[in-house]
């Protein structure tokens, strides 16, 4: 399982974030999307060890938007302490 956070371009309203949220909701191997408007980030959940980037980039295109680079965050594993990623229990 893997996580990345994206900064998505050019989205205003609550629409452009259900938007974004169906179209990256669509992509194969993703199992929750998070979409913040005021911040313009966009968190990807996927089951696989890495989540496609190409395929989120489409997807947030397909939606009318542009995609900035991702920055991939390290997810605690269940069972552990901590869980914010960073590695502080």
């Amino acid at each position: 399982m893997s996580t990345a956070t994206y900064t998505v371009v050019g989205m205003t309203c609550g629409h452009c974030v259900a938007s974004v949220t169906e179209e990256v909701g669509q992509v194969a191997g993703v199992e929750d999307v998070q979409v913040d408007l005021a911040s313009g980030s966009l968190t990807v959940r996927s089951s696989a060890d890495q989540v496609d980037a190409g395929a989120v980039k489409t997807a947030v295109e397909e939606a009318g938007y542009e995609l900035a680079q991702p920055v991939t965050l390290p997810m605690a594993q269940e069972g552990t302490s901590g869980g914010c990623g960073c590695g502080c229990s």
